[in-house]
């Protein structure tokens, strides 16, 4: 990346950022999009399983995976601030952490997973599908987690068109292995739910290779000699890791937690309900890219310059994410009011199904908005190595506000499984609220100290 002097340079520094971390991002989720239509077309049952699994999963895994995405942050500003000669021994030490983090998840989970589904009350095959399909995405978080930090090194250095390519070579991995596995085609048996997560299990380890072989070969990568030297684990060097990404990550557990725990709490409903709030779910965090990609191309952006102490150009590459992240949601609003049925009819051909998740739908509209706000809002913050209010407000405005006010409204009122999404939608838009004033108060405080 370079500094820029105009509104116009930053344009396009900034879009040459983000595209390819949307385009990867994009095709990342795909895996997961996959994963859910192609289960629904097996089964609302494979469907459901699988809802439930990736409740259980996803919040786990998002939480620890933006543990280390402290990396992101951290690289950018030692390059803005050209101290080049310190990234290899930050992301050799974030490596390290990452493989003991994938130890303890898989111990851990091998102990509680059976509890947890068994205090559910699931039907016995949607339990079934759900188990499986955990233990078989097991096997990829190790190189998951790995290749977390590899990307977050990756883009930091403004490199995204690499990590772009990178995923776009796995994407099609995947979508093959789910056909295979899934449906039980090319001889191997049919799994149905299960073989999608023993697809995205074995993706994962197609990635990492792809991204060591790249990082170890390609320049500007090879410039940092990541393996070139032997690193002892530091204890220091983690605790200061785990003072960055540990905000970081217990803020987007918080986030993606509740939408988990809301379709744990649908668990009481009918597999019906279920697989309809499981499908516009899994389309609202899709569009969810959109802004999430914005996001880290913030924090990538605004750490550069905040490392080199030009806090207005900071500033400035704010307000022009949060502006994109905007006008698109808008787009999107509009969309789904235009083709809601056509958007339900990739999930299900099921008429029961597809009616409901059509009603879903509707709700998620708010959520795209909501979500243009506080999302780049949280980049910028990244950006600017404050993390311990984002993680906060996380934890107000969804736990707090949003879980106790959708189980209010699922309960006591006519709304029933669409009072969650309503509690939910609120208390998103509280921690953008939150979220804004925060960053508008950083803002200035930064620039009159360094005026």
């Amino acid at each position: 990346m370079n500094e820029t002097y105009s509104l116009k340079e930053k344009w396009r520094q900034f879009l040459a950022v983000l595209l390819p971390i949307l385009i990867s991002q994009l095709a990342l989720f795909s895996m997961t999009f996959a994963d859910t239509i192609m289960s629904g077309h097996a089964s609302p049952t494979d469907l459901a399983g699988v809802a439930i699994g990736a409740s259980l999963w996803t919040p786990v895994q998002a939480g620890l995976t933006g543990i280390l995405m402290a990396v992101m942050p951290m690289v950018a500003q030692m390059v803005g601030a050209g101290k080049q000669d310190q990234v290899s021994y930050t992301v050799m030490q974030a490596l390290y952490l990452s493989v003991g983090i994938a130890v303890g998840v898989i111990i851990v989970g091998g102990l509680v997973l059976d509890p947890i589904l068994n205090w559910m009350q699931l039907e016995p095959e949607v339990r079934t599908i759900a188990r499986g399909f955990l233990h078989a995405i097991a096997l990829g978080i190790v190189p998951m987690f790995l290749y977390t930090v590899l990307r977050c090194f990756i883009d930091a250095l403004g490199q995204t068109r690499v990590t772009m390519f990178i995923t776009l070579l796995s994407l099609p991995i995947n979508v093959l292995l789910n056909y295979a596995l899934i449906f039980g085609n090319f001889g191997l048996p049919r799994l149905g739910g299960v073989g999608a997560g023993l697809a995205s299990g074995i993706t994962y380890w197609c990635i990492l290779l792809i991204t060591l072989f790249v990082v170890n070969r390609v320049h500007p990568f090879v410039a940092f000699g990541l393996f070139s030297q032997f690193h002892r684990i530091s204890m220091k060097a983690w605790k200061e890791l785990l003072k960055l990404g540990l905000p970081i990550g217990f803020s987007i557990f918080c986030e993606v937690s509740i939408f988990a725990a809301v379709t744990l709490f649908m668990s009481e409903y009918s597999t019906i309900t279920i697989a309809a709030h499981q499908a516009a779910m899994n389309f609202a965090s899709f569009l969810y890219m959109v802004p999430l990609s914005i996001s880290m191309a913030l924090t990538i952006v605004v750490g550069f310059e905040v490392g080199a102490k030009r806090f207005r150009d900071a500033k400035q590459y704010s307000y022009l994410g949060i502006g994109i992240a905007l006008g698109i949601a808008l787009l999107f609003g509009i969309s789904l009011l235009m083709f809601s049925e056509q958007v339900a009819g990739f999930y299900t051909t099921d008429i029961e199904v597809l009616e409901l998740a059509q009603h879903f739908l509707m709700y998620s509209i708010l959520f795209l908005i909501s979500d243009a706000i506080a999302a780049p809002i949280q980049g910028v913050l990244r950006g600017y190595k404050d993390v311990t209010v984002t993680f906060i407000v996380a934890l107000i405005s969804y736990w707090v506000i949003g879980l106790p006010l959708g189980y209010i409204l699922a309960k006591f009122t006519s709304l029933a499984a669409f009072g969650y999404w309503i509690g939910l939608i609120t208390g998103l838009a509280a921690g953008a609220i939150f979220l804004f004033g925060r960053l508008l108060s950083l803002q200035k405080r930064m620039i009159r100290s360094h005026s």
